[in-house]
């Protein structure tokens, strides 16, 4: 089973532009790493990195924004109706609150459908989807390993050399793997 595979496409396509949410979501992650970005944790205020640097975050969120879905306004304005589930923030700041792995569980637990976290159930796996590590986030990819294990797309260190890579059945720290519309 080596190669891409599809096997989900959403009903939803938030952009209008007549590719399915799902689609774009994985489509934009990898148009995102093709730029190379190098890897740094900086603060921007724009929010969103503007200078060719990144983290693994803002592969998650150039995806989303691409797709329809302005990650950063979308995790404030949570932030802020629901200040109790993000008690870690003394001070809500949009312009990094949407950067940080933490909050993005919260936000994507109770925004997004929750799926499952066995790697094994490979056929749950879709190019597209999200996945929540400990102290780290990425996008599913459609490319799958000889297992049928999906490659995952993200941006992890100044070393990394490649950007999908072959790592689920290697992580022991999976606590989230959502998708963002039916």
């Amino acid at each position: 089973m080596w190669g891409r595979s599809r096997l989900f496409y959403s009903t939803v396509d938030a952009d209008g532009d007549g590719v399915d949410d799902q689609t774009d979501v994985l489509d934009n992650a990898l148009a995102y790493v093709d730029t190379r970005p190098k890897y740094k944790s900086r603060y921007y205020q724009t929010g969103y990195p503007d200078d060719g640097y990144g983290v693994c975050t803002d592969v998650v969120a150039f995806a989303l924004k691409n797709a329809g879905y302005d990650l950063q306004a979308l995790v404030d304005a949570d932030i802020r109706e629901h200040p109790q589930w993000y008690d870690i923030i003394r001070q809500p700041d949009a312009n990094i609150d949407f950067r940080r792995v933490r909050n993005l569980k919260v936000f994507f637990s109770h925004t997004a459908v929750a799926l499952t976290t066995e790697v094994s159930e490979t056929e749950e796996w879709q190019g597209g989807d999200l996945v929540i590590f400990k102290n780290h986030i990425g996008i599913v990819s459609d490319r799958r390993n000889k297992n049928g294990v999906p490659y995952i797309i993200h941006h992890n260190d100044p070393w990394q050399t490649a950007y999908e890579q072959d790592i689920l059945e290697k992580r022991t720290d999976i606590v989230g793997h959502y998708r963002i519309s039916k």
